[in-house]
C-alpha cells in the first residue's frame, strides 16, 4: 500500500512537474517579440544617449531583447528577435551562440545589430545561417562614461552590441552568434 501511495505521489509530482517546464518553455509570440524589442531600444537609449542617430540612418535593426545563457547540455546562448525596418517588424529570428559565462542577470542581455547599408541587410535575409565573423563581419559599438558611442571603423556595414541592466558590454565578442529566421 505504501509502494502504491509512492508512486502515485512520483508520478503527480512528475506530471506537475511537465506542466510547469511545458508552461516556461513557450516561446514568445510575434506581439510578445516586437514588444520586448521595442523596449529593449528604449532601454538602450538610456545607456547609449547618441544610438538613435545610428538607428535612423539604419536599413535595418535587429533586436534580439532576451538572450539568455543555457548552462546545461551543451551550454550556449539564445535569443529571439525581430528584424525592424524604418521601425516596423518583417521577419523574427533565432541567434545562438556560444556562452559568455555572464554572472549578472542569471545570464540576460540585449543583442543588436544595426545593418548600415541596403546590400549588408539585403545579404543577411538571403543568407541561411548566417553567421558573424563569417558570413559578415560585425563592428563593436562601445559606449564611452557620457553614453557617446565609439566604433572601430567609420563605414562599417553591420555593428552590433550587447548590453544588460548594468549597461553596454563592450567586452563581449558576437563571433560565432548564428542567426536564422523563424516562423513567428
Amino acid at each position: 500500500m505504501k509502494a502504491r501511495r509512492y508512486h502515485w505521489r512520483a508520478a503527480c509530482a512528475l506530471i506537475v512537474g511537465m506542466l510547469l517546464v511545458a508552461g516556461l518553455a513557450r516561446a514568445d509570440d510575434r506581439t510578445e517579440i516586437v514588444s520586448k524589442s521595442q523596449v529593449a531600444l528604449e532601454k538602450l537609449r538610456h545607456h547609449a544617449k547618441e544610438i538613435d542617430k545610428l538607428i535612423s540612418r539604419a536599413s535595418g535593426v535587429l533586436v534580439f531583447p532576451d538572450v539568455v545563457e543555457m548552462g546545461f547540455g551543451e551550454r550556449g546562448r539564445y535569443g529571439e528577435g525581430a528584424l525592424l525596418i524604418k521601425g516596423e517588424p518583417v521577419a523574427y529570428y533565432a541567434s545562438a551562440g556560444a556562452p559568455h559565462d555572464m554572472t549578472t542577470e542569471g545570464g540576460r542581455k540585449v543583442e543588436v545589430l544595426l545593418f548600415m547599408n541596403q546590400q549588408s541587410l539585403v545579404d543577411f535575409r538571403n543568407t541561411i545561417n548566417w553567421k558573424i565573423g563569417v558570413s559578415e563581419r560585425v563592428t563593436k559599438v562601445r559606449v564611452d562614461e557620457r553614453g557617446r558611442l565609439e566604433t572601430t571603423s567609420n563605414a562599417p556595414p553591420v555593428l552590433g552590441l550587447s548590453y544588460n541592466d548594468a549597461g553596454v558590454l563592450g567586452n563581449l565578442d558576437l563571433n560565432g552568434t548564428t542567426i536564422n529566421r523563424i516562423a513567428r
